[in-house]
């Protein structure tokens, strides 16, 4: 299960290694007789680098609309400019295109064009990062693997926007303006193979409803969040990473075992208001608990088996799997007790 759940990890974040081999492929198999003829469909604002046929850079360019996109172009980068509209038209012949980003601009949601997105069959990853959106863009290119949209000022989500995005596995939400009433029950339905979904730096007061079953990686910092439903995570099977820091759980907002969830093996509750240790599971690897108001630890208490049991079974039993402890910010003082070397074993290292 874990390793699958790391294998699964690995082709979330090494997408740009996928992408050098393809890209590499392709400049493989171009005659390098035709560079001279794609070198002058390069649009005069931007670069085509011969040795990447297939990518286009018109970052930092100034520019303030989109050039004609030529039809070999896979990968365009557009960052970083004044561009505010995305139109159809210099995307007539970009049926090619796998990749766009758009971050660092001043586009809108009146600035797209009806339409202009979902034509781009075969777009897997989309940047719009640091943009004036007030809402998540609508009808999307149903191949998605990847949409960011971070550091906008999103407040809005369309009904059914995701729900034909069968392929997307990374959703980037944070820092935005998203409320609880943003995020109905229904919001993340299709996203059948999400694997990460960020939420972080926005202004939720709840956990937001409705996580897609296969999700891995919940990032929900900084927001406003008091509460943790009973048995939330039971709908979540597979997350594998929680972030939760800088929120305002109490030991009163975590039901008694809420995240005795086997399947969790990095826990980040940094910066709450908690005053002691929540019950964890045994598999669990990382637990950050630092900057709250714990005052001591008993290790007997939070050791997710018995220590006597642990001593008959030895490292043959199910042992706890806790190799990194976070407590410093908060109330202790040192020495570690010894009860938590004891029954955390493969502990490397503890801050506190």
């Amino acid at each position: 299960m874990i390793l699958k759940i790391y294998a699964s990890l690995l082709l979330l974040f090494f997408v740009n290694s996928v992408w050098t081999r393809t890209v590499r492929q392709v400049y493989d198999d171009l005659d390098p007789d035709h560079w001279s003829r794609y070198t002058s469909e390069c649009p005069q604002e931007c670069f085509c680098p011969p040795s990447f046929p297939n990518a286009l850079y018109c970052d930092n360019k100034g520019l303030k609309e989109i050039p004609p996109i030529p039809a070999r172009i896979w990968y365009l980068y557009l960052q970083n400019n004044q561009i505010e509209t995305l139109s159809e038209k210099p995307f007539v012949n970009a049926t090619h295109l796998r990749w766009i980003n758009l971050n660092k601009n001043k586009i809108t949601n009146s600035g797209i064009e009806s339409g202009v997105l979902s034509k781009l069959k075969r777009l897997l990853y989309l940047f719009l990062e640091e943009n004036e959106l007030e809402e998540v863009p609508a009808p999307l290119p149903v191949g998605l693997e990847q949409l960011r949209l971070a550091r906008n000022k999103i407040s809005k989500i369309p009904e059914g926007v995701f729900s034909h995005l069968e392929n997307l596995t990374m959703l980037d939400l944070h820092q935005n303006s998203l409320l609880d009433s943003a995020l109905q029950s229904d919001t993340f339905q299709g996203l059948n193979n999400l694997m990460q979904l960020n939420i972080a730096k926005n202004s939720l007061k709840k956990m937001p409803l409705s996580i897609p079953a296969n999700t891995l990686q919940l990032f929900l910092d900084n927001n406003s969040i008091e509460v943790i439903p009973e048995n939330y995570f039971s709908a979540i099977p597979k997350v594998t990473f929680l972030r939760l820091n800088y929120n305002k759980l109490s030991d009163d907002g975590i039901p008694p075992n809420g995240f005795n969830v086997s399947s969790i093996l990095d826990l980040q509750l940094s910066h709450n208001q908690l005053t002691k240790i929540p019950p964890i599971n045994a598999h669990l690897e990382h637990l950050h608990l630092d900057h709250n108001k714990i005052k001591s630890v008993n290790g007997t208490q939070i050791c997710p088996v018995s220590i006597a049991l642990e001593e008959d079974y030895g490292y043959y039993g199910n042992i706890p799997r806790l190799r990194y402890l976070r407590l410093d910010g908060n109330e202790i003082q040192p020495p570690i007790p010894l009860d938590i070397m004891i029954c955390f074993r493969l502990l490397q290292a503890v801050v506190i």
